[in-house]
């Protein structure tokens, strides 16, 4: 009896060490931002009003930047803007590059297979730009749908995987940065790319030769919602518990009173 009590114990003490390892490795993300002191933000800088840097100053402005600095200053803590790109974005998530993704990124089911997201902060949709010249004779989205039409789109974003579902008959051209989708149309090299609506007004504004189409209403209506690494429960309630409050606050509404107004 004494021998078995023995043997017990010895395994409960092996069980015990062997998880140490373990627990060590399942310290929240909210934890190690306090200890680190420093906040890593992955984002792109090339969704315009949502992350747009600026290579001059090597600096980033935009509506997420401005939601992350606040993020940052509720936690008591400095922000790091780590680069990265669209088609690399799950991967920064997953190999701890960042401890949080913020530049327009659309929660899908897709993505949610590999990474969590924070509870929705804002909702847009999509939409197709085509140069002026060419709206009158496309005006819907199906007048888009055929073979020998061009529809450029960014690789690895959303809009590729729309544009390959919504338009089968028509051409999709993925285009790498630091090239864009709309660079293709306004050089005729596409007739029409698809992206958000919130992106599209700013993109309208800045090249008056581009247009939305007349008939085409905004599609594929999705929130957008900040991606962080799955498995972390703290991490995530934390977060979704931030957006709630400066959602009641008025903090994000004052952000799109700022950056998406008339868009």
């Amino acid at each position: 009896m004494k021998l078995f009590k023995f043997l017990t114990l010895q395994l409960a003490l092996c069980g015990l060490i062997a998880a140490m390892p373990a627990a060590a490795q399942t310290k929240s993300h909210l934890q190690t931002v306090l200890e680190r002191g420093t906040l890593r933000v992955g984002t792109t800088g090339d969704f315009n009003p949502m992350s747009v840097k600026d290579p001059a100053t090597n600096s980033y402005k935009g509506f997420d930047i401005e939601a992350m600095e606040q993020l940052a200053k509720d936690m008591g803590v400095k922000v790091e803007f780590v680069p990265t790109e669209w088609a690399t974005l799950i991967a920064g998530l997953t190999s701890d590059r960042y401890d949080i993704f913020a530049g327009g990124s659309s929660l899908t089911m897709a993505r949610a297979k590999t990474v969590a997201f924070t509870v929705p902060y804002v909702e847009a949709g999509t939409v197709p730009l085509v140069l002026k010249t060419n709206a009158a004779k496309i005006k819907t989205w199906a007048d888009l749908n055929k073979k020998g039409t061009t529809v450029a789109v960014l690789l690895g974003t959303v809009f590729e995987e729309q544009a390959k579902a919504v338009f089968p008959l028509a051409t999709i051209k993925s285009i790498e940065k630091p090239a864009n989708g709309y660079q293709e149309v306004l050089a005729g090299r596409a007739i029409a790319t698809i992206t958000s609506n919130i992106e599209a007004a700013t993109l309208m504004a800045t090249y008056p030769t581009l247009t939305t189409l007349s008939g085409a209403e905004p599609r594929n209506k999705r929130p957008f919602a900040y991606p962080i690494a799955q498995n972390d429960p703290t991490w995530t309630t934390f977060l979704n518990n931030w957006v709630a409050l400066k959602t009641s606050e008025g903090f994000f509404k004052s952000l799109e009173a700022k950056w998406l107004a008339a868009k």
